[in-house]
């Protein structure tokens, strides 16, 4: 046994073939890091190019949202002629400030096009206003029988309604954007912190967050989508974030991006300080509706007075009364 191993091992054929053996393993064994899989720079290739693909398609999409959306509110491109009227005029130094571009932006009216066509409505419904009520009072025998004094005065008063109209519409449609974000915001703060512990990025997380929350707030979802992109696309994260506390205007959504701002600049989790503002805004939201519930009894005093104790005095004094008429005592 040993003598055919020994003739085998000492045989000038298998040492040659033991030996080419060797060499073509060390030969893949060193080629095989290149052949094997992608390099970095490829894998970095690669993502790059899903990531240009993810904002092409964001960009697509919000493009589609924006013509859906057009016709629908202030966010329509405005013609040439009412740029032209508005810039002529200068009615963006007589009539506008920082406020009503904040209260347009809380009121879901970013574009340019939003604020050009407020400045024309506010300065176009004044005249509409007066020339309806003149009409109407000179050829259609309205106020026919009142002075002269107070037809003058019902123009004037439908001017001032006609300026300051297109103010009561877009702050009645900040509120109402604030009171569904508000409402929505504890819940989508805990979706958030569900995404983050998970490993999500925050573009990530923000555009779960966006598809669950939609069902219950369009305004919260779209601003939380319109974040996602800002942080794509801006230089600065801190920029996307202060951005979304000045478009919604509240104060629990500042508190949130200022604790992000510093988990962005610091490295630190932002687990915790969501769980705790999460918290904290379920206690804001009872709060609110504590606050509610304790202002009813006041605002039902004077319906009760009116309505109720009417109607109480009757079904108890009714019968007494009845009885008193009939044994001839009235």
């Amino acid at each position: 046994m040993m003598d055919t191993i020994i003739r085998i091992a000492t045989n000038p054929e298998v040492l040659v073939a033991a030996l080419v053996s060797v060499a073509v393993f060390a030969t893949i064994l060193t080629l095989l890091p290149s052949t094997g899989g992608p390099s970095l720079r490829s894998r970095m290739k690669t993502v790059a190019l899903e990531r240009d693909e993810l904002r092409a398609r964001q960009k697509a999409r919000l493009a589609a949202e924006a013509e859906r959306n057009r016709g629908k509110s202030l966010r329509r491109q405005d013609t040439s002629g009412v740029r032209s009227i508005v810039e002529r005029l200068d009615l963006r130094r007589a009539l506008a400030d920082e406020k009503t571009t904040q209260q347009l932006r809380n009121a879901g009216f970013r574009s340019e096009s939003a604020m050009t066509r407020f400045l024309f409505l506010r300065f176009a419904l004044p005249f509409a206003g007066a020339g309806l009520v003149f009409v109407w009072i000179y050829f259609g025998n309205g106020l026919a029988a009142q002075p002269t004094m107070y037809k003058v005065l019902a123009c004037i008063f439908a001017a001032y309604g006609g300026f300051y109209a297109p103010v009561i519409y877009v702050s009645n449609a900040a509120t109402k954007r604030k009171q569904s974000i508000q409402l929505a915001w504890p819940d989508a703060l805990d979706l958030m912190l569900i995404c983050v512990e998970s490993g999500m990025s925050a573009e990530a997380a923000f555009r779960r967050v966006a598809d669950e929350i939609g069902s219950q707030s369009v305004a919260l979802a779209e601003e939380l989508v319109l974040t996602m992109a800002e942080l794509s696309f801006l230089p600065e994260r801190r920029q996307a974030y202060e951005n979304l506390a000045n478009r919604t205007g509240l104060d629990s959504v500042k508190s949130v991006t200022q604790a992000l701002i510093q988990a962005e600049r610091y490295g630190t989790p932002i687990g915790s300080a969501l769980r705790v503002m999460a918290e904290e805004s379920r206690e804001h939201r009872m709060n609110e509706a504590e606050k509610k519930a304790a202002a009813l009894p006041p605002k039902l005093t004077v319906p009760m007075i009116l309505f109720f104790l009417p109607v109480l005095f009757v079904v108890i004094m009714g019968p007494a009364v009845m009885s008193l008429k009939g044994a001839g005592f009235m």
